[in-house]
């Protein structure tokens, strides 16, 4: 199960990040990004680039020295469109979620991600959405895209936190992905990610390897609702994922205490 990793971190988890997990895990985005690139000039679909996506992302898994237990899978499949939502804690979120979701989707994500080499070439070709959050009409133009992206059967991924979290604590979400459920009128799945910010917290550049779970709940039908619900809806998705956290964190416990 996901522990916090000690203050300071042993020397031994350092240099092993230095000398080994960054190396292999930059060697392995600088390849499948150029991949993708060459891909995406005859992958009109997106879905060679998506495979390749998934790849990269179990391969960094992989080389980070974690394992993955995705949780809820019957709530990934039971339906064909969604808005799906996850807690943000960790540079390593994303790599988690491609390498977990079993199907192709977009990802809304921050702008300043795209002028980063590779990273943003590989967002920007394979249609991922850019959001800037300091802009309200970049953000409403984004959210537009978004909703279009739903409508024509894609289904998307969004951090509602907006960022990481400092702490491992669930912090206050943005509307953005309530309104796209609502918008689009497809349910809304809560998703919670446990073991990533002790992988990889905020403000540090070492890796503290572990066990990583990610857990889909039910999804949230949005059917009927309106724009004036967004609110409502926000606060029914951070509730969600609380529960999905704490239930994480009880099962963590209860399996320390039986260890011991």
């Amino acid at each position: 199960m996901s522990r916090r990793p000690p203050s300071p971190l042993p020397r031994l988890y350092r240099w092993r990040t230095n000398l080994w997990h960054i190396p292999i895990m930059t060697v392995a985005t600088i390849v499948c990004a150029s991949i993708s690139l060459l891909v995406s000039l005859v992958d009109e679909q997106g879905r060679t680039q998506h495979r390749i996506a998934r790849f990269w992302a179990r391969t960094l898994v992989i080389f980070a020295g974690s394992s993955l237990t995705v949780q809820g899978t019957e709530n990934l499949r039971k339906h064909p469109v969604a808005v799906y939502a996850s807690n943000h804690t960790s540079y390593m979120d994303t790599p988690v979620v491609f390498a977990a979701l079993p199907f192709q989707f977009r990802i809304l994500a921050k702008k300043e991600l795209w002028p980063i080499a590779f990273i943003g070439w590989y967002l920007d070709r394979s249609g991922q959405i850019p959001i800037d959050t300091r802009n309200p009409h970049a953000t409403l133009s984004s959210l537009g895209a978004a909703v279009k992206a739903l409508r024509a059967g894609m289904p998307l991924f969004v951090f509602p936190e907006g960022g990481r979290t400092p702490d491992g604590e669930l912090q206050t979400f943005l509307s953005g992905a309530a309104y796209l459920a609502i918008r689009a009128q497809v349910p809304l799945v809560p998703i919670a990610l446990s073991g990533v910010f002790d992988l990889l917290p905020i403000h540090t550049r070492h890796l503290y390897p572990g066990e990583l779970i990610l857990t889909a709940g039910e999804p949230i039908n949005t059917t009927g609702m309106t724009i004036r619900q967004t609110d409502e809806l926000t606060g029914r998705l951070r509730a969600a994922i609380q529960e999905l956290t704490d239930r994480q964190q009880s099962a963590e416990t209860a399996s320390e205490v039986s260890l011991a």
